[in-house]
């Protein structure tokens, strides 16, 4: 080892010793008689001190050194005469007796310091630097804890972890696929996987009743904050279970993960169906760290004169608690919110419960003030709150009241990361319909089994049937989600007819799977959590970026790479694909 130590380890009882050690230059203070290094690793900073006076040429030396050098440094660890209380090794320093400079730098586009002037492209594009900064390192040590702790409680829970093949086949069902040519089969392509499904309930027919896997997927869908062309998933499956088990197990990992990694031992988890998330709080993920719930006046205003109501399929809103006082400039800047095209409601009605107990609203002028309080009692309004209510089109106005929703919630301060509201949220629909193509699509995949009681409706109303599917859902956030599967050819023969498929399109797309069901196969089901998405909980962030350690950018670039990239003539002549 070219370091006897490193440079977040040594303390006050480590003074007299003689050491070595190894790292970059933070930083450099000349201070005339006296010059100090900050020399950093991965484990910390420690000073280093060069004496004019005593070796007046290595003080020099140390002069001439740049930021990023990579230093290898002996001498002896003496108690600091000026302690800095904020650093683990800041009641020592290291007096300089030798000084190697084993690579240098040039001086890097930004500074690698916790607040960094480096912008979020700049960062990217020399990613092996911002990796230097602590809170990047800490966040690659957090995902290295999650990895470790998942893998230690799956373990005792019996489970195997399997690797599943990256070059498979293409399915028309999901997202869009990655694909790569095959050169030794023209003109055929395999697809990298979007999830490891079939593979693994085909490891269920094979008897390996309890199986895991950290693994890659890939999905080539538009990015956001919490999506990469490349994620990670702790994918798991199980035989010879039913809905329950599974929640139990995996409300298991998830109590393990807050224990182990935030020091948290009280979560609980709630129960929500589809039906209810959607009526109560607009979203399949509903953040229920606070309150808010929707409330829904259609039998108190329609009729009423009002065409805003009177014209709206639904009439719903939320009590914000306390804000009876806000001004007419904030409500008229929260009226353009919900207006933008993202949100897309027409406009805001609002009521203001005063503290003298009367009320008013934007819509005073078509409703009285007795008309007023029987809302304010559907709501339990109390005096200083407000009452907010969109109108129109169903889908519209819970989607658009679920965004305001939030945005309240986080005007408020009721979104604290620090807290935790965890819940399953079940009973979603199996299939959706889509006008476009006219025809049902699997709302999480094909091989989803429906609900047991809802079985017959799948000749008669596909779209009413329930799934046997389950999401884990915290703070607002699709932690993971899973099912019970199909593992009966005719129930699977009968989903692909449902969704579209002539029987010689099932059999050429998945009759591996349905054969394997004629071989025994096991009743199971499983589950699979975005890795990313639980670190990214875990670290306080919004986006899975920062627990990646060489992500892509929003439009789906590496900028420190620079891929993608096109490829050679002669690689394209090789794959059988035109010149492009």
């Amino acid at each position: 080892m070219l370091r006897t130590h490193n440079c977040g380890e040594l303390r006050i009882g480590d003074t007299g010793k003689e050491v070595t050690l190894c790292g970059w230059l933070q930083r450099s203070r000349d201070l005339g008689g006296m010059t100090f290094i900050d020399l950093r690793d991965r484990y910390g900073i420690t000073q280093l001190a060069f004496n004019m006076e005593t070796n007046a040429t290595l003080c020099e030396q140390a002069r001439e050194l740049g930021r990023e050098y990579v230093l290898q440094v002996t001498g002896v660890v003496t108690e600091r005469s000026n302690k800095n209380p904020k650093m683990p090794t800041g009641d020592i320093e290291i007096i300089a007796a030798r000084i190697t400079v084993l690579n240098k730098a040039q001086t890097p586009p930004f500074t690698i310091e916790q607040d960094t002037d480096g912008g979020d492209e700049l960062r990217m594009k020399y990613r092996y630097l911002d990796i230097r900064r602590d809170m990047v390192r800490r966040n690659l040590e957090l995902r290295h804890q999650m990895a470790l702790e998942t893998r230690k409680y799956l373990h005792e829970q019996d489970f195997i972890e399997v690797e599943t093949p990256v070059l498979i086949k293409s399915t028309p069902e999901g997202a869009r696929d990655f694909v790569v040519p095959s050169r030794m089969h023209a003109g055929q392509f395999y697809a990298l996987p979007q999830s490891p499904q079939t593979f693994k309930q085909l490891l269920m027919v094979g008897g390996i009743d309890r199986y895991f896997q950290i693994v890659k997927c890939f999905r080539d869908e538009d990015l956001r904050a919490d999506r990469q062309p490349e994620f990670t998933q702790i994918d798991c499956e199980m035989s010879f279970v039913t809905r329950e088990d599974v929640l139990e197990t995996f409300e298991g990992l998830a109590k393990h993960l807050f224990r182990a990694i935030k020091g948290v031992d009280n979560i609980r988890f709630d129960r929500m169906s589809y039906q209810d998330a959607i009526k109560y709080y607009g979203s399949d993920k509903p953040d229920t760290r606070f309150g808010m719930r929707f409330v829904e006046l259609d039998h108190l205003v329609k009729n009423k004169g009002f065409k805003v109501f009177d014209n709206a399929e639904l009439v719903a809103g939320i009590c914000a608690g306390g804000c009876g006082g806000y001004s007419r400039k904030q409500l008229d800047e929260l009226t353009r919110w919900v207006q933008r095209p993202q949100i897309g409601a027409k406009g805001l009605v609002y009521v203001k419960c005063n503290a003298d107990g009367t009320y008013k609203s934007s819509a005073d002028k078509f409703f009285d003030q007795d008309a007023l309080k029987s809302w304010t009692a559907a709501f339990d309004a109390k005096p200083g709150d407000l009452l907010l209510i969109i109108a129109g089109e169903a889908a519209g106005t819970r989607n658009a009241l679920g965004e305001l929703r939030l945005e309240m919630g986080n005007r408020l301060g009721l979104r604290d990361p620090k807290s935790f509201a965890c819940l399953w949220v079940t009973d979603f629909p199996l299939l959706e319909w889509d006008e476009e193509t006219q025809r049902f699509y699997a709302m999480h995949h094909p091989f989803t089994s429906p609900v047991k009681e809802d079985m017959q409706l799948l000749d008669t109303e596909p779209g009413e049937v329930r799934a046997n599917a389950y999401d884990m859902v915290i703070n607002g956030v699709e932690i993971g989600g899973g099912s019970i599967r199909i593992f009966d050819r005719p129930l699977q023969e009968k989903m692909f007819e449902v969704l579209g498929f002539t029987p010689a399109e099932a059999q050429s797309q998945f009759g591996f799977l349905m054969n394997a069901f004629q071989y025994g196969a096991p009743p199971h089901g499983g589950v699979a959590f975005g890795f990313d998405r639980w670190c990214a909980l875990f670290g306080g962030s919004e986006t899975i970026r920062d627990y990646i350690a060489f992500p892509k950018n929003n439009a789906g670039r590496d900028v420190m790479i620079d891929s993608p990239s096109p490829i050679s003539a002669d690689q394209l002549k090789e794959l059988h694909l035109k010149n492009i």
